[in-house]
């Protein structure tokens, strides 16, 4: 029964609460950075540690946080986290990828998506619980990124990791500047939308025909 519970903790954040297809969380980001999927796994990787360090360290000392300075608590853990992923990544990635990602890792610190599990989550249950669900988050919205940053990159620049898809292929570099991420996002948020209803369609009609 634990077991099941702990699965059902870390997968909610891929699928049933998935920061950026049924949140709607982090979508600044999501639309900058997701010109490749180099840049999605990076940006998603470093967002990941941050948010299983932070909600760890929340949950652990949320028993001496006061709920009136909570926010600023969270900010400072957070903040540090933050800082030590920018150092290690300056120092062993690429200098080009740190340049393509920019301001958007320091602003990891406000991320809505780290910020919301913190409050609603890290200050209100256990430790093990919060690494779960700081994994499970993070790794649903790196997916997001990926197939965001896939789909933008082949089509707009005809590669996918950097590696030709096709010699023949002409990219459409509209994908990859700002009005394909919008196109791109709103497809994909309205295709999952879609999805959702449809479900509920089928779960009120298996209701209605037991009754």
């Amino acid at each position: 029964m634990a077991e099941q519970n702990n699965l059902k903790e870390f997968t909610k954040g891929i699928f049933q609460y998935n920061p950026l297809f049924v949140l709607v969380l982090g979508i600044c980001p999501s639309l900058a950075v997701t010109t490749s999927v180099k840049n999605g796994l990076a940006m998603g990787g470093a967002a990941t540690f941050v948010l299983v360090c932070s909600n760890f360290i929340i949950s652990i000392v949320r028993s001496y946080i006061p709920r009136e300075i909570r926010i600023p608590c969270f900010i400072v853990v957070i903040a540090a986290f933050v800082t030590m992923v920018e150092l290690l990544m300056k120092a062993y990635l690429p200098p080009e990828l740190n340049a393509s990602l920019g301001i958007f890792i320091p602003l990891i610190v406000v991320n809505c998506i780290i910020m919301y599990r913190a409050e609603s989550f890290a200050y209100k249950n256990k430790p093990f619980a919060s690494v779960l669900d700081g994994a499970g988050l993070g790794l649903g919205w790196t997916l997001s990124l990926c197939l965001i940053s896939s789909i933008r990159e082949i089509v707009g620049s005809g590669t996918l990791f950097g590696l030709k898809v096709s010699e023949s292929y002409q990219p459409a570099s509209v994908m990859i500047m700002a009005p394909g991420a919008f196109i791109v996002l709103g497809l994909l948020l309205g295709f999952f939308n879609w999805r959702k209803l449809g479900k509920s369609e089928k779960s009120m009609k298996a209701v209605m025909k037991n009754d």
